[in-house]
């Protein structure tokens, strides 16, 4: 399972990048059109409104993940959970315990289905 963790890893931190997350071509290759995502202000997003949220993003800050862990929950699905740190320009962080569920599609490449984040002190 490290060459799985290692792949999941690689798609998570892919999404932290701004060139990535302007692109609705790699969005696409990272999320599956069944996505859904809670946000930490509990709001449901799916893949029809978060590409678009996410191409029209500014982000000033950079984010980095840190203490990843893979779990497969069945063949062709993962689990990955990881903690996230996004640091703003001014210095200020703000930390997030993140889950996300990959599931391998048909085409063979591993998509992210769902994820959550939550805010922690």
């Amino acid at each position: 399972m490290d060459d799985l963790s290692d792949h999941l890893k690689e798609l998570e931190e892919k999404l932290f990048d701004p060139s990535v997350r302007a692109s609705r071509e790699m969005l696409t290759t990272l999320l599956s059109r069944d996505f859904r995502e809670i946000g930490s202000s509990g709001r449901l997003y799916t893949f029809d409104v978060i590409v678009p949220s996410l191409l029209a993003e500014q982000r000033t800050g950079t984010s980095r993940g840190e203490h990843f862990e893979t779990q497969r929950l069945a063949e062709h699905i993962a689990l990955v959970t990881y903690r996230a740190i996004y640091t703003d320009t001014d210095g200020s962080e703000r930390r997030t315990l993140r889950s996300s569920i990959w599931r391998l599609e048909e085409d063979g490449h591993w998509r992210m289905l769902f994820h959550q984040g939550t805010v922690i002190g």
